[in-house]
C-alpha cells in the first residue's frame, strides 16, 4: 500500500488523468466480482472530470455510485452534490437508478445519515464498508469529505456516517466517516487548482494533525491512495 502523487501538467490534464484511473480501477473489480462500488465527492473541481467520464462510452453494468457527502438541501437544488452528480454523469452516462445510492438531503440530517448507514450495510455485509473506489477532493481549507478543520468527527473512527453542521456555510451536511474512508480498496484524490497549494503543502508536511488538515486522513496510513496534483509540493 502507498500513496502516490501524480503532478500532472494542469488541471486538463489532472481531470483526464483521475477520471481514466476511476473507470480502469471499477472496471477490474466488476469483472472480478460482478459488481463495483464507487464513492463520489461534490464540489466543482470534479465537474469536468465527470464530464469526461460520461462521455468515455464506459460499460456501468454492475457498477454501484455512492455519495462521500451531502449538502442538506433536495436534490433539486443547486447546492446538491446528487444534482451535480446526475447532470455531469449519471445522467448523461445512463447509469441506472437501481445503482445510484444518493443521500437523502432533505430530510432531517440525522435520519439521513442513520439511513444511509443501513444502507451501506445492506449492501456491504461489513463495516466499515470498503468501497472499491473512493474519489475525494480537497478544499483549500483541507477539508474532505464534509469533514471540515475542527470537526470532533474526524477522529471518530468506528462510525460510519454522520450529520455534522458546516458552520462556513452555515449548513448541515451528511458525510462518511474516517473508517470508511480509511476502508477503501483504492482512494483518488482529484486536487487541481493553485488555490488549494497552501493546503497540500500542510498535508504532506511532517506534520500530523488531522484536526487541522483533514485531507491528511490515510496519508500516512497504510492505504492505497494517489493524488492528482497540478502543484509541485
Amino acid at each position: 500500500m502507498s500513496v502516490n502523487r501524480i503532478l500532472c501538467a494542469n488541471d486538463a490534464a489532472a481531470v483526464e488523468a483521475c477520471g481514466k484511473r476511476i473507470l480502469e480501477l471499477v472496471a477490474a473489480a466488476r469483472d472480478a466480482n460482478q459488481r463495483a462500488s464507487l464513492a463520489i465527492s461534490g464540489g466543482s473541481s470534479p465537474k469536468p472530470m465527470f464530464d469526461q467520464m460520461a462521455a468515455a462510452k464506459f460499460d456501468w453494468t454492475g457498477v454501484h455510485v455512492f455519495f462521500v457527502d451531502e449538502r442538506c438541501v433536495p436534490p433539486t437544488d443547486s447546492a446538491s452534490n446528487f444534482k451535480m452528480a446526475y447532470e455531469h454523469l449519471i445522467g448523461p452516462a445512463k447509469i441506472p437508478d437501481a445503482q445510484v445510492h444518493r443521500m437523502v438531503g432533505e430530510i432531517d440530517p440525522h435520519e439521513s445519515a442513520r439511513q444511509y448507514a443501513a444502507e451501506l450495510e445492506a449492501f456491504f455485509h461489513e463495516t466499515p464498508p470498503r468501497f472499491d473506489v473512493i474519489h475525494r477532493g480537497i478544499g483549500p481549507d483541507a477539508h474532505t469529505a464534509s469533514l471540515f478543520p475542527g470537526d470532533p468527527l474526524i477522529a471518530d473512527r468506528t462510525g460510519i456516517t454522520a450529520a455534522t453542521f458546516a458552520a462556513k456555510f452555515n449548513q448541515w451536511r451528511v458525510t462518511l466517516l474516517p473508517a470508511v474512508l480509511l476502508a477503501a480498496k483504492h482512494t483518488l484524490v482529484l486536487a487541481p487548482g493553485t488555490d488549494k497549494t497552501e493546503a497540500l503543502r500542510h498535508v504532506f508536511g511532517e506534520t500530523r494533525d488531522e484536526s487541522s488538515y483533514p485531507s491528511q486522513i490515510g496519508v500516512n496510513e497504510g492505504i492505497d491512495m494517489t493524488w492528482y496534483v497540478t502543484e509541485n509540493v
